[in-house]
Protein backbone atom coordinates (compact mmCIF):
# COMPACT_ATOMS: atom_id res chain seq x y z
CA UNK A 1 0.00 0.00 0.00
CA UNK A 2 2.84 2.66 0.82
CA UNK A 3 4.18 1.83 -2.13
CA UNK A 4 1.20 2.39 -4.58
CA UNK A 5 0.50 5.34 -2.70
CA UNK A 6 4.08 6.98 -3.24
CA UNK A 7 4.04 5.90 -6.72
CA UNK A 8 0.80 7.45 -7.43
CA UNK A 9 1.83 11.07 -6.79
CA UNK A 10 4.47 10.82 -9.28
CA UNK A 11 2.51 9.39 -11.98
CA UNK A 12 0.19 12.67 -11.67
CA UNK A 13 2.90 14.63 -12.05
CA UNK A 14 4.33 12.88 -14.90
CA UNK A 15 0.91 13.07 -16.64
CA UNK A 16 0.23 16.85 -15.51
CA UNK A 17 4.05 17.44 -16.91
CA UNK A 18 3.53 15.98 -20.52
CA UNK A 19 0.02 17.51 -20.63
CA UNK A 20 1.90 20.89 -20.62
CA UNK A 21 4.34 19.65 -22.81
CA UNK A 22 1.25 19.30 -25.20
CA UNK A 23 -0.22 22.28 -24.73
CA UNK A 24 2.99 24.07 -25.32
CA UNK A 25 3.63 22.21 -28.98
CA UNK A 26 0.39 23.53 -29.64
CA UNK A 27 1.00 26.87 -30.57
CA UNK A 28 3.44 25.55 -33.55
CA UNK A 29 1.02 24.54 -35.44
CA UNK A 30 -1.63 27.65 -35.15
CA UNK A 31 0.36 29.57 -38.81
CA UNK A 32 -1.41 26.43 -40.74
CA UNK A 33 -4.91 26.62 -38.63
CA UNK A 34 -4.92 30.07 -39.31
CA UNK A 35 -3.98 29.87 -43.26
CA UNK A 36 -6.34 27.55 -43.78
CA UNK A 37 -9.38 29.13 -42.42
CA UNK A 38 -12.08 29.93 -44.27
CA UNK A 39 -12.75 33.54 -44.96
CA UNK A 40 -15.97 35.45 -46.48
CA UNK A 41 -15.80 37.97 -49.53
CA UNK A 42 -16.83 38.82 -53.17
CA UNK A 43 -16.05 36.29 -56.20
CA UNK A 44 -16.51 37.90 -59.70
CA UNK A 45 -15.13 36.90 -62.61
CA UNK A 46 -12.29 37.94 -65.35
CA UNK A 47 -10.78 36.88 -68.52
CA UNK A 48 -7.09 35.73 -67.46
CA UNK A 49 -4.17 36.09 -69.36
CA UNK A 50 -0.49 36.90 -68.21
CA UNK A 51 -0.86 37.04 -64.93
CA UNK A 52 1.29 38.66 -61.68
CA UNK A 53 2.53 35.62 -61.07
CA UNK A 54 3.98 35.29 -64.56
CA UNK A 55 1.82 32.17 -66.25
CA UNK A 56 -0.63 32.92 -68.91
CA UNK A 57 -3.93 31.21 -68.08
CA UNK A 58 -7.09 30.75 -70.17
CA UNK A 59 -10.56 31.51 -69.78
CA UNK A 60 -10.84 27.85 -69.25
CA UNK A 61 -8.24 27.25 -66.90
CA UNK A 62 -9.54 26.30 -63.05
CA UNK A 63 -7.53 29.90 -61.81
CA UNK A 64 -7.79 32.71 -59.46
CA UNK A 65 -6.89 36.39 -59.14
CA UNK A 66 -6.09 36.98 -54.97
CA UNK A 67 -7.32 40.60 -53.58
CA UNK A 68 -4.41 43.19 -53.93
CA UNK A 69 -3.95 43.64 -50.24
CA UNK A 70 -3.80 39.70 -49.95
CA UNK A 71 -1.72 39.52 -52.33
CA UNK A 72 0.51 43.07 -51.89
CA UNK A 73 2.06 41.25 -48.67
CA UNK A 74 3.24 37.93 -50.11
CA UNK A 75 5.32 39.61 -52.36
CA UNK A 76 9.15 39.85 -51.57
CA UNK A 77 11.29 42.72 -53.31
CA UNK A 78 8.00 43.87 -55.33
CA UNK A 79 7.99 41.26 -57.50
CA UNK A 80 5.00 39.43 -58.20
CA UNK A 81 6.08 36.54 -60.07
CA UNK A 82 8.37 35.39 -56.52
CA UNK A 83 4.61 35.93 -54.45
CA UNK A 84 4.57 32.83 -52.02
CA UNK A 85 0.87 32.68 -53.09
CA UNK A 86 1.75 31.70 -57.34
CA UNK A 87 1.04 28.37 -57.47
CA UNK A 88 -0.89 27.76 -54.33
CA UNK A 89 -4.67 26.47 -54.33
CA UNK A 90 -7.58 27.51 -52.78
CA UNK A 91 -11.20 25.74 -52.27
CA UNK A 92 -13.91 28.21 -52.82
CA UNK A 93 -17.38 27.79 -51.76
CA UNK A 94 -20.59 29.26 -52.69
CA UNK A 95 -24.10 28.12 -52.54
CA UNK A 96 -23.50 25.07 -51.46
CA UNK A 97 -20.98 23.82 -54.26
CA UNK A 98 -17.24 24.38 -54.01
CA UNK A 99 -14.55 24.47 -57.36
CA UNK A 100 -10.34 24.48 -56.24
CA UNK A 101 -8.30 26.58 -58.19
CA UNK A 102 -4.81 27.86 -58.69
CA UNK A 103 -3.92 31.32 -57.46
CA UNK A 104 -2.25 33.12 -60.79
CA UNK A 105 -2.97 36.50 -60.57
CA UNK A 106 -3.92 39.63 -58.45
CA UNK A 107 -7.12 41.47 -58.79
CA UNK A 108 -6.10 45.07 -58.09
CA UNK A 109 -9.44 46.25 -57.29
CA UNK A 110 -10.67 43.28 -54.96
CA UNK A 111 -10.51 43.95 -51.12
CA UNK A 112 -8.46 41.55 -49.18
CA UNK A 113 -10.78 38.45 -48.96
CA UNK A 114 -12.12 39.29 -52.33
CA UNK A 115 -11.78 36.53 -55.83
CA UNK A 116 -11.89 36.73 -59.12
CA UNK A 117 -12.02 33.97 -60.72
CA UNK A 118 -11.69 32.25 -64.26
CA UNK A 119 -14.92 31.90 -66.04
CA UNK A 120 -14.41 28.07 -65.71
CA UNK A 121 -14.47 28.63 -61.95
CA UNK A 122 -17.03 30.78 -61.68
CA UNK A 123 -19.72 28.71 -63.55
CA UNK A 124 -19.02 25.40 -61.48
CA UNK A 125 -19.99 27.53 -58.57
CA UNK A 126 -22.44 30.61 -59.38
CA UNK A 127 -24.40 31.72 -62.51
CA UNK A 128 -22.52 34.18 -64.59
CA UNK A 129 -25.37 36.38 -64.71
CA UNK A 130 -25.10 37.17 -61.27
CA UNK A 131 -21.73 38.86 -62.01
CA UNK A 132 -20.93 38.88 -58.23
CA UNK A 133 -21.78 36.44 -55.00
CA UNK A 134 -20.92 35.83 -52.02
CA UNK A 135 -18.76 32.96 -51.14
CA UNK A 136 -16.37 31.51 -48.87
CA UNK A 137 -13.05 30.64 -49.11
CA UNK A 138 -9.60 28.78 -47.70
CA UNK A 139 -6.20 27.49 -48.84
CA UNK A 140 -5.59 24.28 -48.93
Amino acid sequence: MIFSAAVMPTTLVSTLQLGAAARAAAPTEVPSLVARQARTGAITFYTPGLGSCGKTSSESDLVVAVGAPEFDKNTPNGNPNNNKLCGKQIKVTAGGKSVTVTIVDKCPACSANDLDLSPAAFNKIADPSAGRVQASWQFL
